[in-house]
């Protein structure tokens, strides 16, 4: 296991000593001569730090505790040619990963400097699964549709290439379920995927989140903090809601897009990474650029290879597969009892048009469960808004169902089956009247008389 090693060290004999002995194991190597410029030279590409206890200025062990504080996740070995155990325990409590004396041993420094890098690997693996355990798990997206096998092979083409991902879909679609299928199954699975929503982000920070900032570079500014693309070195920098960044932080975004490297805010220190970078958005970003709300140059340096998800409206087949997938996981977090759907109701929810796709499906099944666990689900049991799809699914509209009587006359069956029409539409359109009329073809004064008339609430 090879990286990049720091030496933090006085002596040129002893930075040039190491550099001999780490490159020739195909280390690279870069070198500090003081502990202020020691911590200056730590970036993201550094995996271990060779630092000696006694400097000129700031000690190894103040050094030390700087690192600790800002960059845990890299291993530090204390070199001293004055060491004693008073001065290794103190090293060891401040967070190195062991203690070298000199003279230095040539196998003890590969040794160490090994299985400190392996260490740190274990670390930060152990750190992901912890991740994964919160429920930020990974999975392919869920369905058996043409669309969706299509889309399930394209993202085994693209994921083990190092592609920038431009994804595309409405709300609620999946697009962080494909961002992290395609890194855990890439080269850089056993990295970190960082995620960010740009759109929850405000304008103001949103520059502090991504390239990190210096102590003092703002109000509130209390210590320096790595971004987000610092965290996301040799893994996946996941930009979600890419479509609504301001286009100030656009051109901020594209020259860091192109050249790997930035400056933190506040700072004057080039910061060079290597990322991989999977952006989503359920913008037209074609029409943005039209109306001057995205630049075009950043639109092509990000679509290398675009994915598009469909809406759930357009691969109803896959509201069965998905039901299953919901009622398991429900039962398995929450320890329900098993619920179940009637073939019928299953039909109803294929004709519903869920404008929140998969996520709408996934918090109507989780309300469903609240009312009817351990039952069977019938249409007449689904909410008002849903039971609207019954009309296209071809089941009988409330009041009409089998076993029921059925109106004295033609008239009293129309007044019937109109008010429910009426109060099934104007759910459906949140309670717009204006609308409603429009989509029914009515005039609006007439259509608030009928209302009225079968006293159904426009309130």
């Amino acid at each position: 296991m090879h990286g990049k090693v720091l030496i933090v060290d006085d002596e040129q004999d002893i930075r040039l000593s190491l550099r001999g002995i780490l490159e020739d194991e195909g280390y690279q190597v870069v070198e500090a001569e003081s502990g202020e410029h020691g911590l200056a030279a730590v970036e993201p590409s550094i995996d271990l730090i060779l630092l000696d206890i006694w400097l000129p200025g700031m000690d190894g062990l103040q050094v030390l505790t700087r690192l600790h504080e800002k960059h845990p996740d890299i291993p530090v070995i204390m070199i001293s040619g004055h060491g004693n155990i008073q001065t290794a325990v103190q090293a060891i409590k401040n967070g190195a990963f062991d203690f070298i004396e000199k003279p230095l041993s040539l196998e003890k420094v590969l040794i160490t400097s090994q299985k400190a890098l392996e260490f740190s690997s274990l670390r930060r693996e152990n750190r992901n699964l912890r991740l994964n355990t919160k429920g930020i798990t990974v999975r392919d997206i869920t369905g058996q549709s043409g669309v969706i096998r299509e889309l399930r092979q394209a993202i085994d083409q693209v994921a083990p290439t190092e592609a920038w991902v431009l994804i595309t879909g409405e709300n609620g679609t999946g697009k962080e379920i494909v961002a992290r299928s395609i890194h855990i199954k890439s080269k850089r699975a056993d990295q970190t995927l960082v995620a960010v929503n740009c759109a929850a982000i405000p304008e103001e920070l949103i520059e502090s989140e991504l390239f990190g900032h210096e102590k003092g570079s703002f109000t509130g500014a209390s210590g320096s903090r790595q971004g987000k693309f610092e965290l996301a070195h040799q893994g996946t920098l996941f930009l979600d809601e890419i479509g609504d960044m301001s286009l100030k932080t656009q051109a901020k975004i594209l020259r860091i897009l192109q050249e790997q490297s930035f400056e933190r805010v506040g700072g004057h220190r080039t910061i060079s990474v290597n990322v991989r970078v999977i952006a989503a958005t359920n913008k037209d970003l074609l029409q943005e650029i039209k109306k001057g709300n995205f630049r075009e140059d950043l639109y092509y340096r990000l679509n290398v290879f675009p994915l598009n998800l469909p809406p759930l409206r357009e691969r109803k087949e896959d509201i069965p597969i998905l039901l299953e997938e919901f009622i398991h996981q429900l039962s398995q977090e929450h320890n329900f009892k098993p619920l179940s759907f009637t073939r019928e109701a299953v039909a109803v929810l294929q004709n519903h048009s869920w404008p929140g796709n998969v996520r709408e499906l996934k918090n109507f099944v989780e309300r469903l469960y609240i009312l009817y666990q351990g039952q069977e689900v019938t249409p007449a049991m689904l909410p008002g808004e849903i039971s609207c799809a019954r009309m296209q699914s071809g089941l009988e509209p409330a009041g009409f169902q089998d076993g029921q009587e059925l109106p004295g006359d033609f008239k009293q069956a129309r007044s019937r089956f109109e008010a429910w029409f009426l109060d099934c539409k104007l759910k459906e359109y949140d309670g717009n009247i204006s609308r409603l009329a429009e989509a029914i073809g009515l005039e609006r004064s007439y259509l608030y008389r009928k209302l009225k008339s079968y006293d159904i609430s426009t309130d």
